[in-house]
């Protein structure tokens, strides 16, 4: 057999990270609301490119100015007077934000996700380019991850946008 097709075959029974959380989701009927920065959607676009998304996806919030972050987030203004848009204490709040605004008939959402950053090339703040915090919430808390990612601007959002989904992955 040749190496491609073998590779392929491979892979074919391999599940992704994100059909992974999904089915998780779905096994615990749980929901998952999503808050992204850095990542721009595409932490929400990965969860719904799989099948049967729809039955644990409430939907994402992309805040990337950081007024919104405030307004529809809940992220409260002295921190972000404080410490900017980029913190993970930002992406705490952001995750138990997005929770209690995408939950379904005035609950929370049962997991949020979010993401923070900067993926240059230039930084606003001074702060590193690749600086990332992901947070997770649950109604059993919240998992912050701090990183520092190497790569473009592409791979530092790509790379953001794996670790979130498995921070999700591993706080269920």
């Amino acid at each position: 057999m040749p190496d491609d097709v073998e590779a392929t075959l491979v892979s074919a029974g391999r599940r992704t990270d994100a059909e992974r959380l999904v089915e998780r989701l779905g096994e615990l009927g749980w929901t998952v609301a999503v808050a992204e920065s850095l990542t721009g959607g595409l932490v929400v676009s990965e969860l719904i490119a799989v099948t049967g998304a729809s039955a644990v996806v409430r939907g994402g919030v992309v805040a990337y100015a950081t007024e919104l972050k405030q307004r529809l987030l809940n992220v409260d203004a002295a921190l972000l007077e404080a410490h900017g848009a980029v913190h993970p204490r930002v992406a705490r709040q952001m995750a138990e934000g997005v929770r209690d605004a995408l939950g379904p008939g005035g609950a929370a959402a049962d997991v949020g996700i979010a993401t923070t950053g900067i993926a240059g090339p230039g930084s606003p703040d001074g702060q590193p380019v690749g600086t990332v915090h992901i947070a997770v919430a649950t109604a059993l808390g919240v998992r912050t991850e701090s990183l520092l990612l190497d790569g473009d601007r592409e791979h530092i959002r790509a790379e953001a946008t794996a670790r979130a989904i498995r921070l999700a992955l591993d706080a269920l």
